[in-house]
């Protein structure tokens, strides 16, 4: 930015409170964390997500199995102290094999979110900002893209692709980048009119200023809380490629594959197969629908007003 500027001065937050009185950041940020941690809900989410992390990340420094060659000698032991979440169908331990898929699954789960909130904040702002036949013919896109069912269009890319879990971030980001492109293009809308914008292209602002400091800077709020539902989603997206067959190959695993091939032995008794994998999906998705709650209402304009 050039000292010459005319725009250099203005504020980056433009809205103002009805009362026309801005809030300080500071007072700001502790009033959204106030709220936030006030839904008892959202701690739990977040201890869930940290302990995930934990058990998937650090775990296997603690508890250290093998998980490279099978053993089919001990395939299909019951939980003991020595395995305490038993073995499976090829002899891996089932406490290992949980974490080492609790990798992949987060892995897929955060890259696959920031990939679709990246490219749908982009795609939104240009859309909304640019009006006319330009918003038009990018909105037309991502509508013709979100007629094709989704669970489709990820199974689809999946079988073109060959699986691994880099290819797996890229096909889920592709597909649910559509829903954060719509929901930043209609905040975009309603930020283009505001006076504060209005008086940067008064005062000479470029286009790539008024997007980049003042109207995604303002969706931030519902980035923030689409981020959250994206990850969830993503990893429920892994969870059902792999559940159908389009997952990594083994050694590697994550969660969908495990409670696929978990079925495989539902009427064997064989129950270590199946429950704790389809546990860790569920808590883990509860958890950031949690978390996303929360922040939804923590960053709501109405409550940071009150």
């Amino acid at each position: 930015m050039s000292a010459a500027d005319p725009t250099a001065n203005l504020p980056l937050a433009g809205a103002l409170p009805e009362g026309g009185e801005g809030y300080r950041s500071g007072s700001m940020w502790r009033l959204i964390l106030a709220v936030f941690f006030e839904n008892r809900l959202a701690i739990v989410g977040l201890g869930i997500i940290l302990f995930m992390v934990l058990f998937s990340f650090v775990g296997p420094f603690i508890y250290r199995t093998q998980q490279v060659f099978n053993n089919p000698n001990i395939a299909h032991l019951a939980p003991s102290l020595a395995h305490p979440l038993g073995t499976d169908q090829v002899g891996y331990d089932n406490l290992g094999r949980l974490m080492l898929g609790g990798q992949s699954s987060l892995e897929v789960g955060f890259a696959a979110a920031i990939i679709a909130v990246l490219v749908g904040v982009i795609w939104g702002a240009v859309s909304g900002l640019a009006g006319g036949i330009i918003d038009t013919v990018m909105m037309r896109i991502v509508d013709a893209m979100l007629a094709i069912p989704f669970l489709v269009a990820l199974i689809l890319l999946g079988a073109i692709f060959t699986t691994s879990t880099l290819e797996l971030i890229v096909v889920i980001g592709l597909v649910a980048w559509l829903v954060p492109a719509r929901l930043v293009r209609g905040e975009t809308l309603s930020l283009r009119v505001r006076e504060y914008v209005q008086a940067v292209r008064v005062m000479g602002g470029s286009t790539r200023r008024v997007l980049f400091r003042h109207i995604i800077p303002n969706t931030v709020g519902v980035i923030v809380v689409n981020a959250t539902f994206q990850v969830a989603d993503a990893i429920i997206a892994v969870a059902t490629l792999s559940f159908l067959g389009i997952g990594v190959p083994p050694p590697a695993t994550n969660w969908g594959g495990e409670l696929s091939n978990g079925l495989s032995y539902i009427y064997a008794g064989y129950w270590w197969l199946i429950y704790p994998a389809g546990l860790a999906i569920v808590l883990t998705v509860v958890a950031f629908n949690f978390v996303g709650d929360a922040l939804r209402d923590a960053l709501e304009v109405r409550l940071q007003r009150r």
